[in-house]
């Protein structure tokens, strides 16, 4: 009998939400590390034992977490996150240098296949590699040497908040960082290409220029690994090529501002995005909470609302904050800055609220549980 269990870090723990595959009944653990930020808890596919957390505080830094018993107990592992050589600089707001500092973890990708093997994407934006579970990290340096110079900070900072690892193909592997954009690998990390053909950004000295635009999340489906969607800085897009060159696939959506999205676990051509109203006013179109499937790839969406909020909602749902799990039909969740998770057990058609008062959720992840 399969189980899930849901992982979510927030503004002030982490929390582990299990069910079995009815995904109506919930059972609720945490907060874990309560009062802390966690920007991301994932957990490993080569063991759904082996769980890792990002934990950051103002006071005391970043420390990377593990678990090796799904979460009932956590240990802090290596936290030392040097870039390779000298830094350098990247470029601020209005033009100016400024210096390459690492603020914290963003995102944690444990590999398919090995669960000591672990990649983090952090702020400043760079790449790291973990090979002894969390232990210690290096910086795959090749994909600063991208322009870096060039790339500058989003509003949110300058993160590596997307990390996907080809499973057909395990030298391939993509980024996408805010504000510079995607990029991609075909040598295990060592060398990068920035894979942005295709994107329009009027807020950039260079609206069509090699790197800076504002990527807010990439996705695949594993068994179409080629095929790409993007959520951007205004623009949903799609690749399929591999990232060599994008088009616009908005089509009907209310707004093509958003920051979450997940493609269907057993249909590539089945896609989700949460609109918000624009870039300064981070929550739904008419205060109505609304996921947008499309079922042919992009263009032609339809909204999702039963249980769901239709008005006066005006919670945000952030870039790492929407998962999908493996059973059939296809459960799909989000969380909130309202503090609200989500879950569809039905691909989309209903919702229901899993807990309510959660602090601000960061991410939500998600294992399916033999």
């Amino acid at each position: 009998m399969s189980r899930i269990r849901v992982l979510v870090g927030t503004r002030k723990g982490a929390f582990i939400l299990t069910s079995d595959a009815a995904r109506r009944d919930w059972q609720v653990s945490g907060p874990h590390f309560d009062g802390w930020e966690i920007f991301h808890v994932a957990g490993s596919p080569a063991n759904p034992d082996r769980l890792y957390a990002s934990q950051t505080s103002g006071w005391f830094g970043q420390v990377i977490q593990r678990s090796d018993d799904g979460g009932a107990t956590w240990n802090p592992v290596g936290n030392d996150f040097s870039y390779a050589g000298d830094p350098g600089t990247h470029l601020y707001y209005d033009g100016t240098p400024k210096p390459w500092t690492f603020k914290r973890v963003w995102h944690l990708e444990p590999s398919p296949t090995d669960p000591d093997t672990v990649y983090a994407g952090v702020e400043d934006a760079a790449l790291f590699r973990s090979a002894d579970g969390g232990q210690s990290w290096q910086e795959l340096p090749g994909l600063r040497e991208q322009q870096g110079a060039k790339w500058m900070p989003g509003a949110g900072g300058m993160c590596l908040h997307t990390i996907l690892l080809d499973p057909a193909n395990p030298a391939r592997m993509y980024v996408a960082i805010s504000a510079a954009g995607a990029f991609r690998s075909d040598d295990g990390g060592v060398s990068w290409k920035p894979v942005n053909r295709g994107l329009h950004s009027q807020y950039i000295p260079e609206p069509e220029a090699e790197v800076g635009h504002c990527v807010h999340r990439i996705a695949m489906h594993p068994a179409r690994p080629g095929t790409l969607f993007m959520q951007k800085h205004w623009d949903v897009m799609r690749s399929d090529d591999a990232g060599d060159s994008w088009f616009e696939v908005s089509g009907n959506l209310p707004s093509d501002f958003g920051f979450a999205m997940a493609v269907h676990a057993h249909d590539p051509d089945t896609v989700y995005v949460v609109p918000i109203k624009s870039d300064s006013e981070h929550y739904p179109p008419e205060g109505r909470l609304r996921v947008y499937r499309s079922k042919a790839g992009g263009n032609d969406w339809e909204a999702l609302t039963d249980g769901l909020p239709q008005q006066h909602c005006y919670v945000n749902v952030l870039r790492d904050a929407m998962a999908v799990d493996a059973l059939d039909p296809c459960g799909v969740y989000f969380g909130t800055t309202g503090g609200q998770v989500y879950v569809s057990p039905d691909a989309g058609d209903h919702w229901q609220a899993i807990v309510r008062d959660l602090p601000a959720v960061l991410s939500v992840s998600v294992q399916t549980l033999s």
